[in-house]
């Protein structure tokens, strides 16, 4: 199966791998970059906190290098973010559900003396469903944004490789955003997609299929990666 891989590039190769061993064939067309803000993260984790929240692996990019902080405790959305934070040296991770009020269920699980809000090392744009999570639990939070996701601009030469030439059988979409800026790219070849397979990360992904498309959506049963594959 020729499958579309739209994760940023340092997170698409390792999916490209992983299909390639599968037996299929990935077609790189990474949908955004990411922009980090060492200064912002530098700042925030020099306030008072008792402890950090990353919904992304993009997060403990951002914050590379830090090594004063990796003794602090970090809730991690999911597997492969908390994978992400131990890697980078983190040694007190907690592993969510991987989805944001799942995680948010998880910190509310681990009570604290501490006065000092929760610091989420967050992206822009991002789901809102984590934030309002802990709001609902009256968990004290700072948000800082330490790295934004950019949206890459192809030519039409590009696209029509990718979508037309490549003709993909499937395509992974990893959230609503990115589902969003993936059908703006694809609207001018909807006939040469007809018939796509869009496996979707969760229910969000529905919201931004164009109706004038004809598409195989499958919805992941897990929100991560592995839900995914479990689709092909």
């Amino acid at each position: 199966m020729r499958v579309l891989v739209t994760r940023p590039e340092h997170s698409a190769r390792h999916t490209a791998a992983r299909l390639e061993a599968l037996g299929h064939a990935p077609i790189m067309l990474p949908l955004t970059k990411a922009a980090h803000d060492p200064q912002a993260a530098e700042a925030a984790l020099a306030g008072p906190h008792r402890a950090l929240a990353i919904t992304s692996a993009e997060a403990v990019r951002a914050i590379s290098g830090l090594t004063p902080f990796l003794s602090e405790p970090m809730f991690a959305v999911g597997r492969a973010t908390a994978e992400a934070a131990e890697n980078q040296g983190f040694s007190n991770v907690h592993t969510g559900s991987g989805t944001g009020s799942g995680l948010a269920e998880l910190i509310a699980g681990f009570p604290s003396q501490s006065t000092d809000p929760l610091l989420y090392l967050a992206g822009s744009p991002r789901s809102s469903s984590f934030e309002e999570s802990l709001g609902a639990r009256n968990i004290p939070l700072t948000v800082a944004e330490v790295y934004r996701m950019l949206p890459i601009a192809y030519d039409q030469s590009a696209l029509e490789t990718a979508f037309v030439q490549a003709r993909p059988n499937a395509v992974l979409l990893y959230s609503g955003q990115n589902a969003h800026l993936f059908f703006e790219l694809a609207a001018p070849f909807r006939r040469a997609l007809d018939e796509l397979l869009v496996l979707g990360i969760s229910e969000s992904v529905l919201e931004a299929v164009p109706p004038n498309f004809r598409l195989k959506i499958k919805i992941a049963k897990r929100p991560d990666e592995e839900g995914l594959f479990a689709l092909l």
